[in-house]
């Protein structure tokens, strides 16, 4: 039987990538979704009626059910879910637009989480089923003016390592991805960004003024980067709970974990401490 891919954001970037890849694999069937279907016109090149392209806009959850209703109409079963769309903001803490923020939350954790609710009673049902959230090498550490970036990716690891247990005796998989920067538009057309104007705050400004050059020179290959998470996801065994790509997720994240264990050591007793004997 054939193997249903659902993907969110397939527009541009990993999702797109991942969707060429998906299309022109034997025995899998692919629902791609973006908020205009013209965007995915690229994909009737490889259409033998094994596609379905359907419009969502993750901030609307009425869209999200709508669109999980059509893929399992469509195809009977979705084996993977690939929680993939999601937005940038670059801005220091205090000079960050609450709106925009909130906005972004909406896409990058709470459109994952409807996605995913939308599905798991499929994947109860067929007691199988694999859930890949993307996040980001800034859910592993975090840079000056992505703080509210980093938390939204941060609340993507929280809620996928819960969900992980709760469906570990179900035959579910929950598999997190954490990305270094890549030349796609994130950075560029799909991220808001605020240049600092408080003078305290100056030497982030360079920084935030030229997001738009990751596009192209980021050292991340979103081609390659979705080659590995279709490789791994086929495999079927031995698929990791997280999955680093590129050096920045490796290093930096590595020495951010390896700093936190260290901090946390050094206070053993007194946080022992804090409970009643």
């Amino acid at each position: 039987m054939a193997k249903t891919w659902m993907i969110t954001g397939t527009s541009s970037g990993f999702g797109k990538e991942l969707a060429k890849i998906v299309a022109q694999a034997t025995g899998t069937n692919l629902v791609a979704t973006a908020r205009k279907l013209a965007d995915l016109d690229y994909l009737d090149a490889y259409d033998h009626g094994q596609i379905e392209k359907v419009l969502v806009d993750v901030v609307d959850a009425d869209q999200i059910k709508a669109a999980a209703k059509q893929a399992l109409q469509r195809f009977g079963n979705i084996d993977v879910l690939v929680n993939n769309a999601g937005i940038g903001y670059f801005s220091t803490i205090e000079e960050s637009d609450m709106a925009q923020v909130r906005h972004m939350f909406e896409v990058n954790f709470f459109g994952l989480a409807n996605m995913t609710e939308a599905l798991l009673p499929n994947f109860r049902k067929q007691k199988s089923g694999t859930i890949v959230n993307i996040s980001s090498a800034l859910a592993l550490t975090t840079l000056p003016t992505m703080g509210y970036y980093s938390a939204t990716k941060y609340a993507v690891e929280g809620y996928s390592d819960t969900l992980r247990q709760e469906v570990a005796d179900l035959g579910i998989k929950v598999f997190t991805v954490e990305p270094s920067g890549a030349r796609t538009n994130w950075s560029g057309s799909s991220s808001k960004k605020v240049v600092p104007t408080i003078g305290d705050y100056a030497k982030f400004k360079e920084s935030v003024e030229t997001t738009d050059q990751s596009v192209t020179d980021a050292p991340g290959d979103p081609a390659m980067i979705a080659k590995i998470i279709f490789d791994q996801v086929s495999a079927g065994k031995d698929l990791p709970k997280h999955l680093p790509l590129g050096e920045f997720a490796y290093e930096a994240g590595l020495k951010n974990l390896t700093n936190l264990e260290t901090e946390i050591k050094s206070r053993h007793e007194l946080s022992l401490s804090a409970d009643r004997k």
